[in-house]
C-alpha cells in the first residue's frame, strides 16, 4: 500500500508496469476510487509505467472536511506526479478526473504531454446542481441517491448482471464530506476558457447510455481541444472502463501508439 503524506493531505496511489516506461496516469470519478481502472490495466500495451490514485476523499486517501475546490485536486496530482519523478505523462481521467486533467494541463504542461478525457466536460452541471445534490446527501446520505446514480453510470444490460452490486457498494461506501467535498468542486469549475487555449494531443471518449455527461455535452468539450479525436462506446454508460473495457483500451492503447507513448 503506497501512501503520500502531504502535509495537509494524504493520498493513496498504486502503480503497475514497468517503473521504467511512459507514464500513463488514472484519475477516478467521484464516487469510486483506482479499482475503477483495474480491468484496463491488464489490457494495456507492455512496457508502460501506469499509475492510479485514490481522490481526496475517495478510497484510501484522506478526506479532509468541508468543501474542496477544484484547486485542491489539481494540486493533489500535481504534487504526487512531482514526488513520484513523473513528467510528460498521459494523463487519463474519467468524469471529475477529466476536470483535474484539463486543469493540470493548464497549470504544468511539463507534467502532462497527452490527454484522455472520458465521461466529462470543461463544465459539468450548475452551482445551483451541485448545491442541491450535497444539501440531499448531507441530509439523508448517499443511499438517496444511490438508484439514480447507478442508473447515469450503468447501461441497462450492466444493471441486471450482479456486478452492479459491487459498484453500488463501493458507492454507498465513499465518505459523505468525500463525495460532498468533491461536488463542491465540481460545481466550481467552468474550464470551457483555459480548455479552449490547450492543444496537446487529446483522446476525448464518451458512452453512448451515459446519463451524467451525455455524448453530445462531452462532444462540445473535445470541440474546445484543437485536433482532438472523439470516440463513442456504444452500449456503455458513465463508467466504460468498467462496462466496455476491451473497447477502453483498445481505443486508448491506439492513442498511445498514435502519439508515440509507448515506446
Amino acid at each position: 500500500m503506497n501512501i503520500l503524506d502531504l502535509g495537509d493531505t494524504h493520498i493513496h496511489w498504486r502503480e503497475d508496469g514497468d517503473p521504467d516506461g511512459a507514464p500513463v496516469v488514472f484519475s477516478n470519478s467521484l464516487g469510486s476510487d483506482l479499482r475503477m481502472w483495474d480491468k484496463i490495466v491488464p489490457l494495456m500495451p507492455a512496457g508502460l509505467r501506469l499509475i492510479r490514485y485514490d481522490t481526496r476523499g475517495h478510497g484510501l486517501s484522506a478526506c479532509p472536511a468541508g468543501a474542496y475546490s477544484m484547486g485542491a485536486l489539481i494540486r493533489d496530482a500535481e504534487r504526487l506526479l512531482d514526488a513520484l519523478g513523473v513528467r510528460d505523462s498521459a494523463f487519463v481521467g474519467l468524469s471529475m478526473g477529466g476536470l483535474i486533467a484539463q486543469g493540470l494541463a493548464v497549470k504544468r504542461l511539463d507534467l502532462v504531454r497527452a490527454m484522455v478525457l472520458s465521461n466529462t466536460a470543461a463544465k459539468i452541471g450548475t452551482a445551483q446542481t451541485w448545491a442541491e445534490r450535497i444539501a440531499s446527501v448531507r441530509a439523508d446520505g448517499l443511499e438517496s441517491i444511490a438508484g439514480t446514480i447507478m442508473e447515469r453510470w450503468f447501461s441497462r444490460k450492466f444493471r441486471d448482471t450482479p456486478e452492479l452490486l459491487g459498484w453500488r457498494t463501493l458507492f454507498l461506501r465513499t465518505p459523505v464530506d468525500g463525495y460532498a467535498g468533491c461536488s463542491a468542486a465540481i460545481g466550481g469549475t467552468d474550464f470551457i476558457t483555459p480548455t479552449s487555449g490547450l492543444t496537446l494531443p487529446t483522446l476525448v471518449i464518451a458512452g453512448s447510455e451515459d446519463g451524467s455527461t451525455p455524448p453530445d455535452l462531452v462532444r462540445e468539450t473535445a470541440d474546445l481541444v484543437r485536433g482532438s479525436r472523439f470516440h463513442l462506446i456504444r452500449g456503455a454508460g458513465h463508467l466504460p472502463p468498467v462496462e466496455k473495457p476491451a473497447e477502453f483500451a483498445e481505443i486508448l492503447g491506439g492513442f498511445l501508439r498514435d502519439i508515440g507513448h509507448t515506446g
